[in-house]
């Protein structure tokens, strides 16, 4: 699984990985495709952030030593492990605040099970709760790994059209790095 660590057109700096190539079908209980299923369903998160969330709890699937990031090699690679390491550090804070805004506000929507009907604001926030802690997770043991940082030359260009607002450009060179590094709909995360 590939991880990449790139600029978005509004040159803020974006984490996210690759899909696996194929999904290992293991007979699971109705309960867990349940769940799965709810978590495909999941909309409250923009694409960019769903995809973020997504590559940090793939990190705790990932039993390599050393996790292979890529980024576009315009800039020095010790300047990336420091933009690197700050970007770990503001999204483990942002996720410690979030959790606990959604603890606070899980016992409210708790007393909307008195409501006839399915409690739908306990359930949403019950899972974005889980998505975010099992993100902090991730963070953490990301932040505890060696990183290689590989350079990606597509991301170069992409990174230089972006720079110079060459916006005619841009759906050529997405259309690129999907079919090189079999991303889907890396669009909505670099662009819109």
């Amino acid at each position: 699984m590939d991880f990449f660590f790139i600029r978005d057109h509004r040159e803020k700096y974006r984490f996210f990985s690759s899909e696996p190539e194929k999904d290992i079908s293991i007979p699971v209980s109705r309960t867990k495709r349940a769940w799965e299923l709810a978590q495909k369903k999941l909309t409250l998160l923009p694409p960019r952030i769903l995809r973020q969330e997504q590559a940090f709890i793939r990190i705790l699937k990932s039993e390599d030593e050393a996790i292979s990031i890529r980024h576009s090699g315009l800039r020095p690679e010790k300047r990336i492990r420091l933009r690197f390491s700050l970007f770990l550090y503001k999204q483990r804070s942002k996720h410690v605040l979030i959790l606990i805004g959604e603890t606070i506000l899980l016992p409210l929507s708790g007393l909307a099970a008195l409501l006839p009907g399915p409690n739908v604001a306990f359930a949403a926030l019950a899972l974005l709760m889980i998505t975010h802690w099992r993100a902090l997770q991730g963070i953490n043991r990301l932040a505890g790994r060696k990183h290689e940082f590989p350079v990606a030359p597509l991301f170069a260009d992409w990174e230089e059209a972006c720079g110079q607002a060459q916006k005619e450009k841009y759906s050529e060179i997405l259309k690129k790095i999907e079919t090189e590094y079999r991303l889907s709909q890396v669009d909505k995360v670099l662009w819109k």
